[in-house]
């Protein structure tokens, strides 16, 4: 029985790699050349059976070696195993009643070219294991062919290991296990192993390595720790604990377990042979594991029914293969046979189980749980692999928001590794700038670089070298900064975060180094700095601060020593801004709304106050200037200009007020020359005043309506009358320019939340979608071209062949771009709820779009990616936040906005309720932030703080996870991450969610998205 059974899975390996033609007897006789003897003992690994349908196609064991061989001639001197196979096989049309010639191959055909027939390598075929570059715990896929007949071209040998093997690219190509590239087919020998790869970079790993044992590959060629049988054996892990080393069959046996309805469907599980659990809820178990809805019958490879624990002791003891079916198989028995099976790959041969099942515990009785895994006392160990990830391995529990979560671990996985990865992040370029709700944050160091502020991150942008530098000092947001008098320092202050290390504080730091040169303020700001400046007389001694809290408390500091001179509250809700005047360091005004106010700081330490706007006037004072001799201009909300001028009796009067634009002013600069420039942030006018003949209008521009208004007004070259200016906007642009000639951006930002980011499937290219309802392109800090569409977006994805982008909106409306130009080519209504994750299936033939209202939109894709046509829907409950396809585009797998995970079956247009039989599938992306392999993100021991997980993202070499929480941290992992002691390299330069992290195509960047402050950042990932 076990030598048809084991004979028949190796024909069926042959058969599924294209080894055997199917031609009467002809692929009997090519496989038949060079016949190896085998042993009779039963062996570990068993696959998938295949009826033979009576064409004659003789039979060999792949696995053997010489040891058996020579084992099998001693016990089988007449005619050995093939004598006794003849006899138990069907006899085929071209046998002549089991005489030994009909054991030898049919005669070859004539052929004018004899000598091409008398190689016999000509009639066999190539034997060849692959790897997957960079995986050493990949179990490899075998595949045998003949070259110029099975496969004609390297090409065609690619696509097929496509189609067998998970790579981020595809195969592109081959390498030997030595890193040589393969060019041409002749070039892959029989027996050898070689290593797959979708990039043309080689990694050298110990390939066929598997939970501390390598794989024999064919031949005895590779990675082969073992060279015989007996001595793999030896060469195991130690025996399992729990002392003992007799074997019990009787109590347990490892069988697989297949799929009735779906063959490649199977698993290995351990049988507790004396549980007192019925057969038939056994049977049900098991079937819920092989996905398959009540499962009630278990058949052999032959087709025996198996209806007790008694048959599977006694008369099916040397049988490891079962099928499960939902009913009887009639007369189809060999139609289950019928269909051949892929095997997984070859191992390497075995002499028996090497087990150690010690004292069994007592009977489970039907009111105690079930066991999904066996204890550590039952784990069957073998030469060829621990069944620990199927059989010990327990599932993971995590608590996310109060409530427990559970995921199951998959059979192969690569194993828990908590050191650091041996990459950090490297802030590389930072995109847009802070326009939206900051005021003052524009400047131009002597260095001619661009000086503002994005997130938590300095920006020292330099036009004519297209570089960027950044002081990355601050663990939250950057709320107001000014410039040292001599230029070369930098007072920069952050608001409050939730732990001790991002509480409120002032720095004082370098622009020339980028080095911290002063710390103070800690604890004395309650909410975080909403301005800060420097003295002007003193050489820059004197730094003031104003709290954001409610009592609005400001403060004056000698920043060298970090003495704080004195301190007054202001008692002022909304101040919007505090200077030094420049011909007094111990005067100080502060504005806001309703609120314009001296302070005169006497040598005593208190604070005398001179109220000029005070309550009940509701106008809100926005930017503040000095003229030469130091009256006080000010701009306010209404449109309105007014100078300030001090009597002879030190009281201070409006001199002059006019109306400068039609709604408020944002921003005022006097120029040396004695010009302002005014700008509104509502009209997008930049006004020229001549402050030498009683502010008469010089010239004035208007900005485009898609560059915003005004919010800062910087000269290009401070110093000089030549006119260049650099204007800041509310939408998170820089433009360049002057009142003479038109702006040119220089800048270019998301101008409200940013939420969407797809990354390019085979370039060095991403895309960012936002509120702003612009939808950008950018190849690394290059900006390629922005398109304004008619819907706010939230989501995006790149189509697989990178032809086309897809966008979600909050309305419901999916919007499809052309990549290559920019051009709208389709909007789509889905739905009425917002669209918050869309995906292409990997053959990009299907899209699938989740939406709040909790279901899943299928829509099929044309081959160029630009017609879709509604296919289905699975519908939902609860809303969805994160997506990921299976490898296969069977199935998909979403997290809810309660981090729920939960599983969907394309084909049958329904949820899938079982997580365990869910375990093994391949993810094509790990967009999904709850499940096994990235459970160690969640509740990490090195954490300062419990956080939220808001996005994850996968390398495409599967070897490193980027994370971000709702907190503003970025943490690199290795990957998977399987236990919260895993280490990490972590950044913090968000103070609110980070809403996507994805790596770039090449592993060599990562591209971050901030959520609500727009912040778009990418890092350069380099070595520790």
């Amino acid at each position: 029985m076990q030598q048809y059974e084991d004979g028949v899975n190796d024909d069926a390996a042959n058969t599924a790699d294209g080894a055997i033609d199917g031609s009467g007897g002809g692929g009997g006789g090519e496989d038949i050349a060079s016949p190896t003897p085998r042993s009779d003992k039963p062996p570990n690994s068993v696959s998938a059976p295949l009826a033979i349908a009576g064409n004659g196609a003789h039979l060999k064991n792949d696995d053997s070696d010489e040891d058996d061989g020579e084992e099998d001639a001693d016990q089988h001197p007449n005619g050995g195993y093939w004598r006794q196979a003849a006899a138990s096989r069907p006899q085929s049309p071209a046998m002549d009643n089991g005489s030994e010639a009909s054991m030898m191959p049919p005669a070859r055909p004539k052929s004018r070219v004899d000598s091409r027939y008398n190689n016999l390598s000509y009639w066999k075929a190539r034997r060849v294991l692959f790897y997957k570059n960079g995986d050493p715990f990949f179990p490899g896929v075998e595949l045998r062919f003949k070259p110029g007949r099975d496969i004609v071209s390297l090409e065609a040998l690619l696509d097929k290991l496509s189609l067998r093997m998970d790579l981020p690219r595809g195969a592109r190509y081959i390498f030997s296990m030595d890193g040589d590239r393969k060019y041409r087919l002749d070039e892959l020998e029989d027996g050898a192993s070689y290593v797959v790869s979708s990039y043309k970079a080689f990694k050298a790993a110990s390939y066929g390595k598997k939970n501390g044992i390598w794989y024999a590959a064919p031949g005895g060629q590779g990675w082969s720790k073992a060279t015989s049988r007996k001595a793999s054996i030896a060469e195991t892990d130690a025996p399992p604990p729990g002392g003992g080393g007799t074997i019990k069959p009787s109590s347990g046996r490892v069988i697989r377990i297949i799929n009735n309805m779906d063959h490649t469907v199977q698993c290995r599980v351990l049988l507790n042979l004396r549980t007192s659990q019925p057969f038939e809820e056994v049977l049900e178990d098991l079937g819920q594991v092989l996905k398959m809805s009540g499962a009630k019958r278990m058949y052999t490879v032959s087709g025996q029914e198996v209806r007790s624990f008694s048959q599977l002791r006694n008369e099916f003891a040397d049988v490891d293969t079962f099928y499960l079916g939902v009913g009887s198989v009639g007369g189809g028995v060999g139609g289950v046979m019928l269909s051949p099976v892929r095997r997984a790959r070859s191992r390497a041969p075995q002499t028996a189980i090497v087990e150690d099942i010690s004292k069994q515990r007592r009977s489970r009785s039907k009111s105690r749980p079930r066991a999904l895994y066996a204890p550590e006392n039952e784990i069957v160990r073998n030469n060829d692999y621990t069944l620990l990830e199927v059989l010990k391995e327990e599932p993971v529990r995590v608590t996310i928001k109060g409530l427990r979560r559970t995921f199951y671990p998959p059979i192969h996985h690569a194993p828990m590794d908590n050191s650091p990865p041996d990459k950090k992040m490297q802030l590389e370029w930072v995109y847009g700038y802070r326009g939206t709700d900051s005021r003052r944050n524009l400047w131009v160091l002597p260095t001619g670089e661009l000086l503002y502020f994005v997130a938590a991150v300095a920006v020292m942008y330099d036009r004519d070298e297209e570089a960027q530098r950044h002081y990355t000092g601050h663990t939250e947001d950057i709320q107001c900064m000014d410039l040292h008098p001599s230029r070369e320092m930098v007072a920069s202050g952050q608001r409050a975060g939730r732990n001790r290390k991002t509480q409120a504080h002032i720095r004082i730091w370098s622009t020339e180094t980028l080095q911290t040169l002063y710390v103070f303020g800690m604890g004395e700001f309650e909410v975080g700095v909403a301005a800060v400046a420097f003295s002007q007389l003193n050489g820059g001694s004197y730094v003031l601060a104003v709290d954001g809290g409610r009592e609005s408390i400001l403060s004056v500091w000698q920043w060298q020593w970090g003495h704080l001179l004195g301190k007054v509250a202001t008692l002022q809700e909304e101040l919007t801004g505090a200077v030094f005047h420049p011909l007094d360091d111990n005067l100080m005004i502060t504005h806001g709304k309703g609120h314009l106010t001296f302070w005169n700081r006497r040598k005593d330490g208190f604070f005398e106050r001179t109220d000029i706007i005070k309550p009940p006037s509701r106008t809100l004072i926005t930017a503040l200037q000095f003229e030469q001799d130091g009256d006080v201009i000010t701009a306010d909300s209404d449109g309105f200009i007014t100078i300030y001028s001090v009597d002879s009796d030190g009281a201070y009067f409006v001199r002059m007020e006019y109306e400068a634009h039609n709604k408020g002013v944002s921003s005022l600069v006097m120029l040396s020359e004695g010009t302002l420039l005014s700008g509104g942030d509502k009209d997008r006018k930049i006004v020229a005043w001549d402050s030498l003949q009683n502010y008469k209008k010089i010239t004035e521009t208007k900005l485009a309506e898609a560059a915003g208004g005004v919010r800062s007004i910087y000269p290009q070259r401070p110093g000089r009358n030549d006119g260049n200016i650099y204007v800041g906007t509310t939408k998170n642009n820089i433009l360049e320019g002057s009142l003479q000639r038109r702006f040119n951006q220089v800048v270019f930002g998301h101008g409200r939340q940013l939420w969407g980011l797809a990354v390019h499937p085979d370039d060095e290219v991403f895309a960012t979608a936002g509120h702003d309802k612009n939808i950008a392109l950018w190849r690394k800090n290059k900006f390629i071209w922005t398109l304004q569409v008619a819907f706010e977006c939230i989501s995006l994805s790149f189509h697989p062949f990178g032809v086309a982008l897809a966008a979600g909106s909050t309305e419901g409306h999916l919007i499809i771009i052309n990549t290559e130009t920019g051009t709208l080519i389709n909007t789509i209504r889905v739905c009425g709820s917002p669209l918050s994750c869309v995906g292409y299936n990997p053959t990009g033939d299907l899209i699938a779009i989740a939406s709040q209202n909790g279901s899943i939109y299928l829509f099929r894709v044309s081959r160029d990616g630009f017609s879709y046509k509604k296919s289905n829907k699975i519908r939902g409950s609860q809303p969805l936040i994160q997506m990921d396809w299976s490898s296969d585009s069977n199935f998909l797998q979403t997290v809810t906005a309660d981090f729920d995970l939960c599983f969907w079956d394309v084909k049958s247009l329904s949820p899938e309720k079982s997580p365990i039989a869910m375990k093994d599938v391949k993810w094509y992306t790990q967009n999904s932030t709850v499940g096994f392999l990235v459970s160690g993100v969640w509740n990490n021991r090195f954490y300062p703080m419990t956080s939220i997980i808001s996005t994850v993202g996968r390398s495409a070499a599967h070897d490193l996870l980027i994370s971000g929480d709702t907190d503003g941290y970025i943490r690199l992992f290795r990957y998977p991450v399987l236990s919260p002691k895993a280490e990490y390299n972590e950044e913090k330069v968000y103070s609110g969610q980070v809403a996507c992290a994805r790596f770039l195509f090449n592993d060599r960047n990562v591209v971050t998205v901030g959520g609500t402050d727009a912040a778009l950042m990418l890092w350069e990932l380099t070595e520790e």
